[in-house]
């Protein structure tokens, strides 16, 4: 542990370090604009990118709105799968399955099914409109959606009745005449509703029971199913819908309010010109048609989570299963925060601060609405599944903070981070109060490990989690150092001083003769033997989460020049760096994925494929060597993010690793979200302009750039020498341009210095 005074003058050099404000540069530039590209910018997205998985997850090929509920993709095993079943309607969570299908048909009744599996062809999907020929059926299917509301368009080629079947996987349906209306529950006491009209009326409609048509105007359960069957003579039908999580009025108003008539095509272009708002954002030019698709797609994940469920004004929140008024704040949920606060959430501060606003100001609403004032870990549209460890939903208040975003209350974002942390228990997936485990942190400053075989005893555990100690104990060293630097500006002194202290608690985990963070049992001893690839267990979680020791090694992103003194200095630091990326998987692939799954993506003992790795190839820059940041990032762009259907590395968590892609491309990324700075990388495009919120724009230039031009050999800010590997988001948030010389060769002189330590 460290003294009071150590602390202080410790964290003096931290701050002057990663807040690195001095590097805002006097003086502006003139806002120029890059290049318009050929094509728009949604004409680049390529949503199939990642859709065969290297091992876990893949991509879902999503067809919605930005950052809107309503979304689709097509249903089927995975990419290569050979048939659809069904076309979906909505799905509720990323990664989820249709709440709603639908199945048209024709033929002998008989072979009616509540969703229909479907051989296809023709599939086109753009993030805006999906289309699909159903070549057994000969059905031509056309689809666009808005945002809480969904049209689709059926061209039936066969002489014969058609019959639409419409199906809930476990609610209820109902026609009334006119038209179709009903509810699948989901978990947490959440439903979503429907509410569905054709542009034909139907001559009939049945209950699908047991496969066998039963005449009735409603169908409730499992797999509960109505059939509306159309005149002779219908080869084209419409059909309209509203989706809602209040009620199936409320969803019939979604559908009244944004979607007026059958025209698709207008739809269509509605959705486009949505995309090109949000994407054009960000403007390109240079760099691969590749690059560009990889940058836009990357771009297009980043607005998949989280979702805005505002519905005129009101939400039904599942967390707390009220209805409320949003009082003119959107309010956003399904937010994956342990991923998302690396990159995603800083994406949004930059190029959408007022959506990053409601988003915060949102949380916070959670964490009042809960039994507990606890800010959410991993809000999703059925609550807060507590899921992952640690508390980082602290990191993404203090970084909107520390970059001037408003609308929110500090006092009670600090409370409810305050109390998520040292009222909750610190164990993983778990949403029971602090307990044995956490009073054992706060006495000894970590989380006590247990060797191997040693069996859990301590009931805030979740059951089939394990304790991950050394990712909890190092995790919550950096929201505890979120929560000094909230307290500070509150003018909390004492609280500040408290969790100041906390922040260092990685340092009672940090293995001098080894350079690893090691696991402790209570009685302070390292676990040995240990091997730092593979003890753990599956995943590691034993002792870490997802990822071994190599990841977690690196996992101190609020005092990193605190971790290079313990390396025993930039040397050592680079040394340790290098060897990462070159240390062998030690057993086969198939032995290696078995354990560590997540571990994917790797360049030695790096995973480019899992979050608390997207941080470590900037830890170059602050030993002095930015030349190999600047390598090793072109690198791990070009092995693992292509254009192509195995494109993306690991799980893409709706944005959270997309971010990443984004943010390096253009050059620069966020390695401590907290500080109102960004380490400088290697810009991919001769020129970029992010349109800021304000109105004014921040312009990347790259002179001479190219696949084999990585390296930085000068670089400008505003006309002036920028002589170290960083800027401030000051300088980008008010505008201007930075303006780098590029060569084949590294300029090992170039960023060398870094602020005092």
């Amino acid at each position: 542990m460290i003294d009071a005074k150590g602390i202080k003058k410790k964290v003096n050099s931290i701050i002057s370090y990663t807040g690195l404000a001095v590097l805002a540069i006097a003086g502006t530039a003139a806002c120029s604009h890059a290049d318009a590209p050929s094509k728009e910018p949604v004409d680049y997205v390529n949503p199939y990118m990642g859709n065969i998985s290297h091992l876990l997850v893949p991509t879902y090929p999503t067809v919605h709105l930005p950052n809107s509920f309503l979304r689709v993709y097509p249903e089927r095993h995975d990419y290569t799968g050979d048939r659809l079943h069904g076309l979906p309607l909505i799905v509720t969570s990323h990664r989820g399955s249709s709440a709603f299908n639908l199945s048209p048909f024709q033929g002998n009744t008989a072979d009616l099914q509540p969703v229909i599996s479907y051989s296809y062809d023709k599939e086109v999907i753009k993030p805006y409109a999906y289309s699909v020929y159903l070549d057994e059926q000969k059905v031509g299917v056309d689809f666009a959606p808005s945002h809480q509301s969904a049209l689709y368009q059926l061209d039936f080629e066969q002489n014969s009745p058609i019959s639409i079947v419409v199906s809930s996987r476990n609610g209820a349906l109902r026609w009334d005449g006119k038209a179709l209306s009903g509810h699948q529950s989901l978990a947490n006491h959440t439903k979503v509703y429907i509410y569905l009209e054709t542009a034909e009326a139907p001559v009939k409609a049945a209950v699908l029971q047991d496969n066998a048509l039963v005449d009735g105007n409603e169908a409730e359960g499992r797999n509960a199913a109505m059939v509306l069957q159309f005149a002779d003579g219908v080869r084209q039908l419409g059909l309209r819908y509203g989706i809602s999580f209040i009620d199936e009025t409320q969803a019939r108003e979604n559908l009244r309010r944004e979607i007026k008539d059958y025209d698709l095509a207008a739809l269509k272009n509605a959705g486009r010109e949505a995309w090109n708002e949000a994407l054009g954002k960000i403007q390109v030019a240079g760099g691969s048609p590749d690059d560009q698709a990889v940058f836009y797609t990357s771009l297009y994940r980043t607005f998949e989570r989280p979702v805005n469920i505002s519905e005129d004004g009101r939400y039904f929140s599942a967390f707390d299963g009220k209805v409320h008024n949003d009082e003119g704040i959107p309010f956003y949920t399904d937010d994956w925060i342990w991923d998302a606060y690396r990159a995603h959430h800083p994406l949004n501060v930059l190029i959408d601060t007022e959506k990053e606003s409601h988003i915060v100001h949102s949380f916070i609403t959670m964490a009042s609405q809960m039994e507990h004032f606890w800010l959410p870990t991993f809000p999703e549209i059925t609550g807060d599944s507590r899921r992952m460890n640690s508390n980082h939903g602290v990191a993404t208040l203090l970084d909107a903070y520390v970059k001037g975003v408003k609308g929110f209350d500090l006092e009670k974002a600090y409370e409810a981070a305050k109390k998520g942390i040292t009222e909750k228990t610190l164990a993983p997936w778990s949403g029971a109060p602090a307990g044995e485990l956490d009073r054992f942190y706060k006495e000894h400053g970590y989380i006590p490990a247990l060797r191997e075989g040693e069996e859990e005893t301590i009931p805030e555990v979740n059951g089939f989690e394990r304790r991950q100690p050394v990712a909890v104990t190092l995790g919550t060293s950096y929201d505890t150092w979120c929560l000094a630097q909230l307290a500070k500006a509150l003018g909390k002194d004492d609280e500040y001083e408290y969790f100041l202290q906390q922040s260092f608690n990685y340092r009672n985990l940090f293995n001098p003769e080894t350079h690893f963070f090691h696991p402790k049992d209570t009685k302070g001893e390292f676990i040995q033997p240990f091997d730092y690839v593979f003890s753990g267990g599956l995943g590691a979680r034993g002792y870490y989460g997802e990822n071994n020791a190599w990841v977690y090694r690196w996992d101190v992103q609020h005092n990193i020049p605190d971790l290079i003194a313990l390396m025993g200095g930039k040397e050592a630091f680079v040394k340790n760096l290098d060897d990462m990326f070159n240390q062998p998987l030690g057993k086969s692939k198939s032995d290696f994925y078995a354990q560590l799954p997540d571990h994917t993506g790797n360049v030695g003992q790096f995973s480019m494929a899992n979050e608390p790795s997207l941080h470590i190839p900037y830890l170059y820059n602050y030993a002095g060597q930015p030349w190999k940041t600047q390598k090793r990032i072109r690198t791990l762009l070009k092995q693992w993010f292509r254009n192509d259907l195995m494109g993306v590395p690991g799980d893409e968590d709706g944005g959270g690793m997309s971010a990443f892609v984004v943010f390096s491309k253009l050059g620069f990324y966020p390695v401590t979200p907290g500080t109102p700075s960004y380490s400088i990388g290697s810009p991919t495009f001769e020129r970029a302009v992010v349109h800021l919120p304000n109105g004014k724009a921040f312009e990347v230039i790259a002179n001479n750039v190219s696949e084999t031009n990585k390296y930085i050999q000068s670089a400008k800010l505003n006309g002036q020498p920028l002589l170290m590997p960083w800027i401030s988001h000051e300088a980008v948030s008010q505008g201007g341009t930075l303006e780098f010389e590029m060569g084949d060769k590294a300029n090992t002189s170039w960023g060398i210095e870094v602020p005092n330590e």
